[in-house]
């Protein structure tokens, strides 16, 4: 009797059966997915799962019972962590990635995105844990794209500065760690609000006499967190084999286009009315300031064969949004 790579035998005492579970040497490598109760964690956490890896996640304020609890800004805490579950590898999604909440609550998210990945780095160097940092495009200007994974950094606003300075240190600390920079995400959200791109679902469905402008100036390449997973896995069972798997790394959408762009692509994909989105030109007052084009080269990663093909932008959404949609039927007569 077998399960999840573990054998199981029953073993009798006066009055007791017990089951007793021995581990085997055929058990899964394990992963250790920080903020794995955010959009990309979610996403990694399930592609790990489902090709054979022990998945252990993590969280803080929405922990649930299936993921722990644990404060990376506390040093002790990710060290007995790790002590703990000594991962093979490490797949580091926590952050606070909006550039507006950054500039207003800056010593929190400088704690998030620099000292716990500066923790985090120490301690993936000392349990010999393959570390994969998960960063992003706003480390460039958007002055001059595409951008290699050599070329300069120039970050416009403290988030892509904060980013920046997590690389460094995880480079700095853990010489063999893997960084993946990527650009703006969307998925398997649990609201619409969890991703700056399927936020632009509100917009669409308000299709009443009010016209809602929407940025038609800044270049983003929208990009599927399913295919980051799959991205991070593969990396990580090349690097635990070829140990000249490290550095930086670029992973991108191919597609093009403006959240007003995104918005109408939204809008034809469930066949509703687009009219009353406004193409804005100019970009707003009073926000961080944002890269116009921050396009990623990605051809490391194609070169090693470690990319993937993503779906069409249309295609991708329409997966990800149908569960909002108002007609819970709309998906047997588009899937089936």
């Amino acid at each position: 009797m077998s399960c999840a790579g573990a054998e199981q035998r029953l073993v009798f005492s006066p009055g007791l059966v017990k089951l007793v579970q021995d581990e085997v040497l055929l058990q899964g490598p394990r992963v250790l997915v920080t903020g794995a109760t955010g959009l990309l964690g979610r996403a990694v956490c399930k592609e790990f799962q489902s090709n054979g890896w022990m998945v252990t996640g993590t969280g803080f304020r929405r922990a649930r019972p299936r993921f722990l609890r644990c404060d990376l800004t506390d040093e002790d805490a990710v060290r007995r962590l790790l002590q703990e579950y000594k991962p093979d590898v490490i797949v580091h999604c926590a952050a606070e990635r909006r550039p507006d909440v950054m500039e207003q609550h800056a010593d929190a998210a400088v704690s998030l995105n620099v000292h716990a990945t500066s923790t985090v780095s120490k301690e993936a160097a000392v349990c010999g844990a393959l570390l994969i940092y998960i960063s992003t495009d706003y480390v460039f200007d958007g002055r001059n794209p595409p951008y290699g994974e050599d070329d300069c950094p120039n970050p416009l606003n403290l988030y892509g500065r904060s980013k920046l300075e997590g690389e460094r240190e995880t480079l700095r600390l853990c010489p063999g760690a893997v960084i993946l920079r990527v650009p703006v995400l969307f998925g398997e959200v649990e609201s619409v609000t969890e991703s700056a791109v399927t936020s632009l679902w509100q917009k669409v469905q308000e299709a009443t006499e009010e016209s809602y402008p929407l940025d038609h100036c800044l270049q983003r390449f929208p990009t599927d967190t399913r295919d980051v997973a799959t991205v991070c896995r593969k990396l990580a069972e090349r690097a635990r084999q070829d140990p000249s798997i490290r550095g930086i790394f670029h992973f991108s959408g191919k597609e093009q286009m403006t959240k007003y762009e995104m918005a109408v692509a939204m809008a034809q994909a469930f066949n509703l009315p687009s009219n009353h989105l406004i193409p804005l030109t100019e970009q707003p007052a009073g926000s961080a300031p944002r890269p116009i084009n921050s396009q990623l080269n990605c051809s490391r990663l194609e070169l090693l064969n470690l990319s993937v093909e993503p779906q069409a932008f249309s295609t991708a959404i329409t997966e990800c949004l149908w569960p909002f949609t108002a007609d819970k039927r709309w998906r047997q007569t588009v899937f089936h």
